[in-house]
């Protein structure tokens, strides 16, 4: 029991820095399963727990950008609502509903045929390969956008289309194919990835209820200290690293990530052909 929650500790924090970073948690959970494996769970608790332990890491969005994110604060003892939370809510959930559809619709076929080591490896490649072609691209370019603010319906929606290439291919990463689309069209690099996670809250929380409900609720003592674990560590891992990252990309660019992901997917692929047999 205590080597699981070992385990359960250090998945927390590979999730808790592979949500935020465009490097794709998936990718990596898939290197860390195959050699790190539970062994006091039912079957199906791992399909489960990858997912559900992500609702750590968005609560720490909500906890950094409460007060950005909250649309009603009290002024002079009244409740006032604040219209451009509203919007950018809108704008969310706009960007969101074609990840949501997909995934409702298509969950379980989309992990029956792309949840494997080589198609991940493949998107972790590619996707790493797009990144460092758009920063050379972009290189120099004024972005017209500079906050998530002043992202239009239109743009959200633009970038809720590369959030679904990141929900039907495993291993694009969410964060990642966002971000990549938000460069696109203009919008800088803070404002992308502050974007990027206002967009994890109801992704992230749809896909872990969906998640909870497939699997019931009974779980064993042991696995429901499993899943609280992984999901705390996630949560304190996660504030550190979106205040990393939106740091460190107002000096830099998103070159590094692409490199990484290429490594990773060559990783992956030696994984698959050796552990994974």
């Amino acid at each position: 029991m205590i080597l699981d929650l070992i385990k359960s500790l250090i998945y927390g924090i590979v999730e808790g820095v592979t949500e935020w970073l465009p490097v794709s948690s998936t990718g990596h959970m898939i290197l860390l399963n195959s050699f790190l494996h539970f062994h006091n769970v039912s079957d199906g608790f791992f399909s489960m727990f990858e997912v559900v332990i992500q609702f750590g890491a968005i609560l720490a969005v909500v906890a950094l950008y409460w007060r950005r994110l909250w649309p009603w604060r009290r002024k002079d003892g009244k409740v006032v609502t604040r219209r451009s939370t509203l919007r950018l809510w809108c704008k969310i959930i706009i960007a969101c509903i074609p990840a949501a559809v997909v995934g409702v619709l298509f969950d379980d076929k989309i992990e029956e045929l792309f949840y494997h080591p080589v198609p991940i490896a493949l998107a972790l490649i590619i996707v790493g390969v797009v990144f460092i072609l758009v920063e050379n691209h972009l290189s120099g370019a004024a972005p017209a956008v500079t906050r998530p603010s002043q992202i239009s319906a239109r743009s959200a929606l633009i970038i809720g289309m590369f959030q679904l290439a990141a929900a039907i291919f495993p291993g694009t990463s969410r964060s990642g194919a966002t971000i990549i689309g938000a460069l696109l069209i203009g919008i800088a690099r803070p404002a992308a990835a502050e974007f990027t996670f206002y967009l994890a809250v109801p992704v992230m929380l749809g896909a872990s209820l969906l998640k909870i409900v497939r699997f019931g609720l009974g779980f064993t003592g042991a696995e429901a200290a499993i899943l609280l674990v992984g999901m705390i560590s996630a949560f304190v891992v996660s504030v550190f690293i979106i205040r990393f990252l939106m740091s460190y990309i107002r000096r830099h660019d998103f070159k590094v990530f692409g490199w990484y992901r290429i490594v990773l997917g060559i990783f992956v692929l030696i994984a698959a052909a050796t552990f994974m047999r």
